[in-house]
This record gives C-alpha cells, structure tokens and sequence, in this order.
C-alpha cells in the first residue's frame, strides 16, 4: 500500500514578500469551498495577494501553495495521536511563516484542531488584531460546536475577528459571544457551483467512502462488499466510487483487490467528473450533501477506530452525523454506524433506493427543502465577507 512523500516543512516566501491573505484549510472539500472564495474575491479584487496552507484547487483559482496539507489530513483522537510529532512541526513552521510576513488576514477553513490553535497561537504572540496587532484573523466554515466541545465557542470569541457560517442555524448558535457571525450561504447553492452529480434512474450505484486514508481503510471495505450483495440480487448494476487524488485512488484500488468478484462492476473515477448516479452509498462526508441536494435516494455507512467511536459517543450530543439529516431533523439518509454497517443492511437500503418509487419522491422533497435552508443571503457572500477586512 502506497505512502504519502515525507514531509517538506521549508515554506517558500511571497511573491515580492508581500502577501495580503494567508487561507489555512486541511481537507479536501474544504479547499475547494476556499477555492472558491478566493477566485471570487481576487476577481472582485484584482492584484490580491493570496497565499495558502491547503490544496491543489486553491493553487489554481490563484493562491500561492505552501504546502499541500489535504495530502495528510488525518481525523479521530486515535489518528491524530499518530501523527502528532508531524502536526506539531507543520503547525510550528505556519506560525513562523505568520510572524515573518505579517499577511493582513488570515483565514481558517474549518479544520479546528489545527486552526483554532494556530488563531491561539498568534494572540498569544501579539500578531492578531484583537491582541494589538495587525493581522485579522477569520473563520470560514465554523467548527461543529452544535454538536459537541460547545464551550469552544466562547474560545473562538476571544481569538478571532469573524466567523463565515454555512449554515443559517449557527447565527443563532454564536448569540451571546460577541464574535461577529455571518451566514454567507452554503458554497453548494453559489452561482458558479455545478453539482458534480445528478439523479439518473438508469445511473450507476455511488460508493463515497471519503476523503481521509484512514476513513477511506475503514469504510470502503463495507461499501465494496454491500455492493457484492447487491450484484447477488440485480446481476445488471455496476457501481462508480469517487476519489479525490491519486494517492487515494492507488489505496481503493488496494482495497478492491481483496473483492475479486466485484472489481469488474466498480469503476474508479475522479471527483472532478460529473456523473449520474440511481443510489448512494455513502459515508458522513461533504458529498453526502451533494447527492442530497441533486435529489439522489441514498444511505450513509459510517466505520471509525473503535476507541474514536467509543469516546465520540461520550462527547457528541447530535442525532444524526450526517449534515442532510441534521438540517432537516429527519432521516432523509438512514444511517448506519460501526457493526450497524453490515453488507446485507447496506444492500437492502440500496435496492429500496432503486425500487421504491416512494422513496424516490419523498428524497426529491426533501432536497428542495435543503435547497431553500442553505441558498445565500441577500446580504452577499464569503468573498464579500473576506474583502471587508483586506484593506
């Protein structure tokens, strides 16, 4: 099984050693939301100055990339004290990189392990403007504070100068703080998003098990053989899973030889391609709300470390995990987690997705629902928010 490159913690300067904004953001889906803020506001703002602590899709809508940290994003208490050594050299470099050049915001993407450290970190030393100095620092994409760690909202108050929400309900969650909070609409309904995937009642079957190598170890392997099943019903499906780069297509691909029987009938594609799809498997993730939200009938399947599930269910007070289900306070995906994510449930969900007409329709309800929670304020959007602060 392949392996990420060793780590290269050497930041590069700005062009000219200048830069107006630095964009943190530590997975995939986050740094294309970022992405997208940022070619918006440079073309709002032609000459903006904008480096980045985050991935490939910033790199193209015009940010300087210092290091590719979507590469290395690791999730769960057990994860993350496996990479600990490493997560505390890259965290001391962005600081360093910080005080050196003086960017006149920085703005985190979600990611708040690292994020809220860092924001720490730079009022402790003096550098933000709400410690005396120059540097603004905002938030986009709010930590899940609704769902548990509430009192870090109190934290976030005292560091930070802004907060993007993109979801109208934390507007209300941050009442009584004192941190100015913004609903700048989900980047799903912006007007330069296309949904990458669609409802075709003749599509193939989606397998999403991630973006995270860990998440993607565990929970691939039950999608793939729930899949299996399903070929054991309706010889005719075929199924497409989605990968975010090619480090992880080698890893499905890695999995998948251990399901001989069905490697013929899974296509392995790019997230960048658009496809049509009748059903869903998926874990808790941001494309979760994509099928969502373009009225796909679906199920999540969620399987972490055992010790990661044991203590999140200690901590964590929501009912659902995943993001369609809590907006609408209703099961729209049924969700199936840890040993509850077995190959004949899985396969049963998926063949009442394709046969139930009922289904079908009330999925399509319920998208439109989502549809109107989420789409943008008249007030205007994240690059608006982003630009008040850039002078």
């Amino acid at each position: 099984m392949s392996k990420p490159a060793p780590l290269d913690f050497s930041f590069p300067a700005p062009p000219n050693s200048e830069v107006d904004v630095l964009v943190i953001v530590g997975e995939h889906s986050g740094d294309e939301h970022a992405a997208r803020m940022v070619k918006s506001a440079i073309s709002k703002r032609p000459g903006l100055r904008v480096s980045s602590v985050g991935g490939r899709h910033l790199e193209a809508a015009g940010a300087q990339l210092l290091f590719d940290l979507t590469q290395y994003s690791v999730v769960g208490f057990v994860e993350v004290l496996k990479n600990y050594s490493e997560l505390k050299k890259l965290f001391d470099e962005i600081v360093r990189w910080i005080r050196e050049h003086r960017p006149k915001a920085v703005v985190f993407v979600d990611y708040p392990g690292m994020n809220l450290r860092i924001a720490k970190r730079l009022t402790e030393e003096g550098i933000s403007f709400r410690s005396g100095g120059a540097t603004r620092l905002l938030y986009y994409i709010s930590p899940q504070v609704w769902a548990w760690k509430e009192k870090r909202k109190f934290e976030m108050a005292k560091i930070l100068d802004s907060l993007a929400v993109i979801f109208p309900f934390e507007v209300d969650v941050f009442e009584g703080t004192q941190l100015e909070t913004r609903f700048v609409g989900h980047p799903f309904l912006s007007s330069d998003y296309d949904l990458p995937v669609s409802y075709d009642p003749s599509g193939p079957i989606l397998l999403l098990p991630g973006s995270r190598r860990a998440a993607i170890g565990r929970i691939a392997p039950i999608l793939f053989s729930a899949f299996d099943e399903c070929l054991k019903r309706r010889g005719e499906l075929r199924a497409v899973c989605i990968y975010a780069s090619e480090d992880l297509k080698q890893l499905l691909l890695d999995i998948l030889k251990r399901f001989p029987e069905v490697a013929d009938h899974i296509e392995l594609r790019p997230n960048t391609d658009s496809l049509g799809a009748r059903a869903v498997l998926t874990s808790s993730g941001t494309m979760s709300l994509n099928c969502a939200l373009a009225n796909i009938p679906g199920t999540v399947a969620y399987r972490t470390h055992p010790l990661t599930y044991i203590m999140g269910r200690m901590l964590v007070k929501i009912p659902y995990i995943g993001i369609a289900n809590l907006l609408l306070d209703k099961p729209l995906y049924p969700e199936y987690i840890q040993g509850a994510a077995t190959r004949r449930r899985l396969a049963d969900e998926v063949t009442d997705c394709i046969e139930n007409v009922d289904r079908i329709e009330q999925t399509r309800k319920w998208a439109t629902e989502l549809r109107e929670l989420l789409d943008k304020p008249s007030s205007g959007g994240v690059a608006d928010w982003l630009l008040e602060y850039v002078e």
